[in-house]
This record gives structure tokens, C-alpha cells and sequence, in this order.
């Protein structure tokens, strides 16, 4: 899929900051500009032990980001001028493989990344330089992280139902696999007569819809379109399945980037919680500029919710720790969840 440039002319940029200074005045008219979002640690990163490097851009000090067509808030702080009038800003690296986003994360070739939790535990427990600074998207009930298919005539309607089948996620080692795991598990299901295989989420929908899978996990934006989608139906969202807590996808910086640019870190986390609360208060502008930015059609874009002023807490996290040492992936005590995160660099976070 074919990328926009994301990272805006100033003229067009300083049109965007105006109009989202509109829609917190309550203003705010149609937006036409563009936006995006991944799940796997289990492969290793190219590169590996790589030093962080710190880029200039003129007297600005960049951190390197992916550039990739999803859902994130990155690109949306950046179009919509949260980076101004701070000594920072993105540089877009190219698309980097959802998979490979913690581990480059981990060893700086990015500054930035934005994965689920458990994929940040398992690399801490691994030795990871990284540490969650902000809360990312959350579950609601009329936005869930990811939604469940099947096919009108699967004749699958119960967990149960899913032992012998075929189910499409988009990763190994995050909440696709974590959270349907325990859910099924919960519900008498044995996850061992399941089988798991990797469909990115842009192609999960045609995935299921040609019998190749049995019942697709597709994470917003793209769910949208299979819930249009005249074979399909859906079962179940992950908040019908935890209540949403298994739901907040953070971002995490490397430790080095960290320790040597304290400031700039702040300022990221300040633009990311200013584009967060701007995509709560204006759910449908957002919407528009995903759609713009990923080239789906807008009845077909999934919306966003984010934890109010991106502040971690930490259930979330626990959540996933507990989940991993029920899984076997994580030595029980081994991570505590104030190991994995820091609101240090959050102005909203209170003291």
C-alpha cells in the first residue's frame, strides 16, 4: 500500500494547528489531511546491538520513527502542529515490519516505538533497553481494539465451537494471541486443537472471507471494512472478552535516547498526549485523516479511543504479566510492572 507523505508542507501544517485550535474551541469543521497503525517480538532484529544515533535537523534533535500506514498518533501530533515551537520533531525512517518495531525499539536503530504491552515485557525481561513513557489507544465498548469474524455460514458462534479451526492474527506474542488465549481458556476451549497463523490486518478480512481461515482478529482501523463486509459477521470484541484491559497499545522509547535527551522525551509525550485528547474530543475528524493517510474509505475506518493524557497506569500492564506467567513466557517475580514504565516525562501525569 502506498504511503502519503506524512510529514507535511509548513503552510499546510500551520492550517491544520489553526483548525485543531478550532475544535477545542468547539469549532472544529471537516479536516482533509492524513494518518495510521501493527504485533511480534519473537523474531530478531536486523542489526542487533547497534548503538542509538541521535540525528539533527538543524538545530532540532530528531528521533527516528517508522513510517508506517496505520493509526498513530505520531503523525497526528506532527499534521496537526504539536511539535512546534519544541526542539524536536520525527524522522520518518521508511516502514518498519510490526514485528521488528520492539526490537529496534530495544536496540535504538528506532528512538520510538509503539507495540502492545506484552511484547515491551518480554523484551525488558530479555535484557531490552526501553521503557514505556505513555499510554497509547484504549478498549471501548463503541471502540474496541480488535474485533473477531467469522463467516455467516462458518456455523461458529461459540467458543467452543473453535476447537479444530483456523484463526488469522496479526502477530505472535501481543494481545491477539494473549488475549484470546486466556478468553477461550476461561470458556473450557483446549487452545492446543487451534491453530494460529499470521495474516497482516489489511488482509485478514479477504483472508477468512476465502476459507483460508476459520475466524480473523482484525485491530482497528481496518476492522471496519470487514464489519461491511456482506460474508462476514462478527463474534465478539476485546472488550466483550476482558472489559477492555488487555486493550492499551503504549509507546516506549530506547533507554539511551532516553537518558541523553530527557527534554526531548517530554516533548514527545506532550505532542502525543495533545494529538490523544484531540482524537477523543474530534473522534470523526480523526477518522478522516486516517483514511486519508491509509487510503481506506472512510464508512470503513475503525475509530480510536486513548487514555486520557496518555498517564500509564498500572493494571494494563499487570494484566499482561500475569497473562505471560500463566503462558510460560515470563518467570513469575521476574518483572514488576514499575520496571516497564515511567510518567516521569509527562506534564499532564500528576506528581
Amino acid at each position: 500500500m502506498a504511503l502519503e507523505n506524512s510529514n507535511p508542507a509548513p503552510g499546510r501544517r500551520g492550517a491544520l494547528k489553526q483548525l485543531a485550535s478550532l475544535a477545542v474551541a468547539g469549532s472544529m469543521g471537516p479536516l482533509l489531511a492524513a494518518c495510521s497503525r501493527g504485533d511480534d517480538a519473537s523474531k530478531p532484529a536486523t542489526g542487533a546491538q547497534a548503538p542509538a544515533v541521535v540525528g539533527k535537523a538543524g538545530d532540532k534533535v530528531s528521533f527516528k520513527y517508522p513510517d508506517n500506514p496505520t493509526f498513530d498518533l505520531v503523525y497526528l501530533a506532527d499534521q496537526l502542529g504539536y511539535f512546534e515551537g519544541t526542539n524536536t520533531r520525527p524522522n520518518y525512517i521508511g516502514k518498519v515490519a510490526a514485528p521488528q518495531i520492539i526490537p529496534l525499539t530495544g536496540t535504538g536503530e528506532i528512538d520510538f516505538g509503539s507495540r502492545m504491552v506484552p511484547l515491551v515485557i518480554s523484551a525488558v525481561a530479555a535484557g531490552a533497553d526501553l521503557k514505556v513513557v505513555a499510554a497509547g489507544n484504549r478498549t471501548l465498548q463503541d471502540a474496541p481494539h480488535m474485533k473477531y469474524f467469522v463467516r455467516k455460514d462458518s456455523g461458529i458462534s461459540a467458543p467452543k465451537d473453535l476447537e479444530g479451526k483456523t484463526i488469522g492474527i496479526n502477530s505472535f506474542g501481543a494481545c491477539a494471541e494473549f488475549v484470546t488465549k486466556t478468553f477461550l481458556r476461561q470458556k473450557g476451549v483446549d487452545v492446543n486443537k487451534i491453530n494460529f497463523v499470521v495474516i497482516p490486518d489489511d488482509q485478514a478480512e479477504q483472508t477468512l472471507a476465502t476459507g483460508n481461515t476459520d475466524l480473523a482478529i482484525i485491530h482497528a482501523p481496518f476492522s471496519g471494512r470487514a464489519d461491511h463486509a456482506d460474508k462476514l459477521t462478527r463474534l465478539w470484541s476485546d472488550f466483550d472478552l476482558d472489559g477492555g484491559l488487555g486493550g492499551m497499545q503504549p509507546y516506549s522509547v530506547h533507554g539511551k535516547f532516553l537518558r541523553e535527551h530527557p527534554e526531548n522525551v517530554r516533548d514527545v509525550v506532550t505532542a502525543l498526549a495533545k494529538a490523544a485528547n484531540w482524537v477523543n474530543a474530534n473522534p470523526e475528524d480523526a477518522r478522516k485523516l486516517v483514511s486519508k493517510r491509509i487510503n481506506l474509505q472512510l464508512e470503513y475506518v475503525d475509530r480510536y479511543a486513548y487514555v486520557e493524557n496518555l498517564v500509564v497506569t498500572e493494571p494494563p500492564i499487570q494484566y499482561y504479566i500475569d497473562v505471560l506467567e500463566a503462558e510460560g513466557k515470563l518467570t513469575k517475580g521476574k518483572v514488576a510492572a514499575r520496571d516497564i514504565y515511567t510518567n516521569a516525562f509527562n506534564p499532564f501525569a500528576k506528581a
